[in-house]
């Protein structure tokens, strides 16, 4: 595994982790109104990144018309909309079948990732783990009742978790990792105060002290430091490599709930997990040369798709 490879596995895995550990924090606010949460939690992650902004001097660069529509289109889908769909999945089917459709974001990652960066077919390896972290994924998961309607909306959520990394491939070479994840965390605050405002008829309900603890973690931690490591991680990867890392997301939300006192890992989770972490190393071993030299390895690379 070489050295780029590495660094955007740590990083990427390391996002994906902190996303994981978003379900059983979430449980804690479990009180208060969904899409309310969801702005100030969003909200508080846009002020992180835009104290990041100041204290990393990072240069302001004003979007594009091409760009600002990117933006809106990645909040619309990748935050708000896979949030509505889990929410709305949630009410009709179990979690862990939710977890198990989104769990085959890898392998929708693998085939549609070549088409967007533009670098060819579908690695076969690629691919292969993309379905071993997949399987993983419905193992820890372990199932539940399915119903079709449940199904539908736990597919919608599919769809926003894959758009969050695909709609953010072209916008990284013009804007960078910091000011695709602070725009688009701020484009997302508007969005749900309006749903917010749909669904209990304000726009929002002021958290109580407990609440706030919880937010602030998930707006400072899961979305601010999260999303920075993902966007940063995803040109080093390409997207193909990068969506095996999705599979480490219900890894971390098992840890997080041991961690919490909220469960000891099953067997089945613990075996979803294992098959998850082989599945993600069968992807990201590097190719080997066609002249058979173990030592040569061919340099994959996906940051040239981004700087087209």
């Amino acid at each position: 595994m070489d050295g780029t490879t590495w660094r955007g596995g740590m990083m990427g895995g390391g996002g994906m982790l902190l996303v994981g550990t978003l379900v059983a924090v979430s449980a804690t606010t479990a009180g208060h109104p969904v899409y309310s949460g969801q702005m100030w939690r969003y909200l508080a992650g846009a002020a992180a990144l835009g104290v990041a902004l100041i204290v990393t001097r990072t240069r302001p660069v004003r979007p594009t018309g091409r760009e600002w529509v990117l933006l809106v289109a990645l909040a619309a889908t990748g935050l708000v909309a896979f949030n509505v769909c889990i929410v709305t999945a949630n009410r009709y089917v179990s979690p862990a079948v939710v977890a198990t459709v989104i769990g085959a974001s890898p392998v929708v990652m693998a085939l549609l990732g070549p088409v967007v960066a533009r670098t060819g077919r579908p690695a076969a390896r690629v691919l292969l783990g993309a379905v071993v972290v997949a399987g993983g994924t419905a193992v820890a998961a372990g199932g539940g009742g399915v119903e079709a309607a449940g199904v539908l909306w736990a597919a919608g959520a599919l769809c926003g978790e894959v758009a969050f990394s695909l709609l953010a491939l072209p916008l990284l070479p013009g804007l960078g990792a910091l000011r695709v994840s602070a725009y688009t965390a701020a484009l997302a605050v508007p969005m749900l105060l309006a749903l917010s405002w749909m669904d209990i008829g304000v726009p929002a309900v002021f958290p109580t002290p407990a609440e706030w603890a919880a937010i602030g973690y998930l707006g400072v931690v899961v979305t601010a430091g999260a999303f920075l490591l993902w966007y940063t991680a995803l040109p080093m990867l390409g997207p193909s490599r990068a969506g095996l890392l999705a599979g480490l997301m219900p890894v971390g939300a098992v840890a997080t709930q041991a961690v919490l006192g909220l469960g000891i890992p099953t067997t089945p989770e613990l075996a979803g997990a294992a098959l998850v972490v082989a599945g993600i190393l069968a992807g990201l071993a590097p190719r080997r040369s066609r002249t058979g030299d173990t030592g040569v390895v061919i340099t994959h690379t996906a940051e040239a798709a981004v700087r087209r």
